[in-house]
């Protein structure tokens, strides 16, 4: 499992399996969001099989399924919430860790400048600067 830092607090990575909880702990990340559907994974990849494990290592767990390209308002406000809530660093996670980049964007839009997201999701290695517009909208 590659973990790539967006900040202090938030970090993303492509999908991970149940015994990669214990690491997520023994890394100091408080909550775990997974932002992929479960229409893409099967088996140990499912949510509800890392929902266990992640609990299990005292981990909170947040199921927000983001729809690739069909991202919607619920899902940037239940990001934002999750994140808001947790007592410590958020670990999140989807196929690439992209989507988990932008989500998180959208959700801190207002809150942080834009370049500041932008240059953030990049030193993650998301290159999010073609979605500055929609990023941009998500603050007004």
């Amino acid at each position: 499992m590659q973990i790539n830092t967006l900040t202090p607090d938030y970090a993303v990575a492509g999908q991970i399996l149940p015994e990669d909880a214990t690491a997520l702990k023994a890394a100091g990340f408080a909550a775990v969001i997974c932002n992929r559907p479960d229409g893409e994974v099967y088996g140990d990849e499912a949510s509800a099989a890392i929902r266990a494990a992640v609990e299990a290592a005292g981990l909170s767990f947040t199921y927000n399924p983001v729809v690739n390209g069909a991202m919607t308002a619920d899902n940037v406000a239940a990001q934002g919430s999750a994140i808001a809530q947790s007592p410590g660093p958020v670990f999140a996670y989807c196929r690439s860790g992209m989507r988990s980049a932008f989500v998180w964007a959208l959700s801190q839009s207002g809150t942080l400048p834009t370049d500041d997201l932008i240059t953030a999701a990049a030193r993650g290695g998301y290159d999010l600067s073609g979605l500055r517009p929609q990023i941009e909208a998500a603050a007004r």
